[in-house]
């Protein structure tokens, strides 16, 4: 597709890369020379100096041939109003990033009534991904699929787990259980195990359970299961307002404590069943008298990456709690993602990955069947709708599947299958696939090459 990017800053240059490595033919419109010169440095793409607000500048970066243009800007206006601009000028599909949370209940009107394609809010979406990772406790990642129906977990092999040192094949038969293990993720390297691959303590694994096996399977592998109660989120910013009103209204109780007398009246307003504290995260009294050591979870989100670190490892040496920690900047992220601060939170990745997950969507309409996309660390998940195809109807054991590619669980109206070889695929199943192989768009590229069978 040709897509235009309005915008390179950490978002943008994250989607740049991203599409990029996809093979779309990218246009990127931003203010800063500088900016545009960096990214055009590293990947194959075009820049145009100039304002995403303006006709001129959108027609030189060739809007009338673009199928989609994303704005991406720091301010919101600007962003809309670069969609509007783009959407007369060619008819084309628009996404606007929009933060401020006056916009919240006018996304359906913007979409509908203005004709934006998709207008995403980052820090309500981080929102939502760390509330699900807080309905399954024992999870340092969740992918959902099947419209909610289906969950892809990841979790850490903990020290002296029975997983350490057991090969893959054995974990069902020892632990008299149904999962499927997806992917592994071991250091810098992402593996599709084998039956014969042997788990290790630290491991990062990816898998399908059962939902009424999934506690008996945490408790034997020695990850904790039970369910969180209260939460306490240092930082009342925007995630933090989102954050807390999905908690509360899911049975959580919620304490925020934030340093700004203003907001901390703001919070209080809109969320009065929340506890708001005006004070200063950092002040290791105050997290004490207000029950650190007694949460069960604890999320990070000041507005400084050093702060939200040693808040976490504070949090993780004085309590059992499960740690959230945001983590604006990528720089050093092999060094950061080595330390015990618990799940790491990036708003403009989460915002990135949806993104990319509308236009692997949109290409349905050319040839794809991708119904969702999720990135997992080196590998990718996604969902395939299955249509008429001469491989339908076949047993998966016979099917010249690569060698990188698991196929995870079928979805066929509403009822869950984990596939084993005698299984086959029926037209109108939805499929979901894990494979270290980038940028797959349909079914058929699971298959190994005519020439490799």
């Amino acid at each position: 597709m040709r897509i235009i990017i309005v915008g390179c800053g950490k978002v943008g240059s994250a989607l740049a890369e991203q599409l990029s490595a996809e093979g779309h033919e990218l246009t990127l419109i931003d203010l800063s020379e500088r900016r545009l010169e960096k990214l055009t440095n590293r990947l194959d793409l075009t820049a145009v100096a100039g304002s995403g607000t303006s006709y001129q500048v959108l027609l030189e970066a060739g809007v009338q041939d673009t199928d989609l243009v994303i704005a991406v800007t720091t301010h919101d206006e600007i962003n809309l109003l670069a969609c509007l601009t783009a959407r007369k000028a060619s008819g084309c599909h628009a996404i606007a990033r929009v933060r401020d949370p006056q916009y919240v209940a006018d996304l359906g009107f913007i979409r509908d009534e203005l004709g934006i394609s998709m207008a995403i809010n980052p820090e309500l979406s981080t929102a939502r991904v760390v509330s699900r990772l807080m309905r399954f406790p024992s999870a340092i990642g969740v992918s959902t699929f099947a419209r909610g129906r289906i969950e892809l977990l990841d979790i850490r092999i903990p020290a002296e787990s029975r997983l350490d040192g057991m090969a893959v094949c054995e974990v069902n038969p020892l632990l008299r259980t149904n999962v499927l293990l997806c992917m592994v993720r071991r250091g810098e390297t992402t593996y599709i195990p084998k039956g014969d691959f042997i788990l290790h303590t630290g491991d990062d694994v990816t898998v399908i359970i059962p939902p009424k096996e999934q506690k008996l399977f945490f408790d034997q592998v020695g990850v904790p299961s039970m369910p969180i109660k209260t939460a306490m989120l240092v930082g009342g910013g925007k995630i933090a307002f989102f954050l807390a009103k999905i908690l509360l209204d899911s049975g959580i109780s919620v304490k925020i404590i934030e340093n700004r007398l203003e907001r901390c009246e703001f919070l209080s307003e809109k969320l009065p069943a929340a506890t708001v504290i005006h004070g200063d995260g950092t002040d290791r009294e105050l997290l004490d008298e207000e029950g650190l050591s007694s949460c069960g979870a604890f999320v990070s989100l000041t507005g400084m990456d050093e702060e939200n670190i040693l808040l976490s490892m504070h949090a993780g040496r004085h309590s059992k709690a499960r740690l959230f920690t945001k983590v604006n900047r990528v720089n050093f992220e092999e060094v950061i993602s080595q330390l015990p601060i618990g799940t790491i939170i990036r708003p403009k990745q989460t915002t990135a990955e949806l993104i990319g997950q509308y236009t692997r969507a949109m290409q349905n309409s050319m040839g794809s069947n991708v119904e969702t996309l999720h990135q997992l660390g080196g590998a990718e998940a996604l969902e395939f709708r299955v249509a008429a195809h001469h491989l339908t109807g076949v047993p998966l054991q016979d099917m010249p599947i690569r060698p990188d590619v698991l196929l995870c669980c079928i979805n066929r109206k509403g009822r869950r299958i984990i596939p084993r070889g005698r299984d086959e695929l029926q037209e109108g199943d939805t499929v979901i696939v894990v494979s270290t192989r980038r940028g797959m768009n349909d079914l058929q590229d699971i298959f190994l090459p005519q020439e490799a069978r």
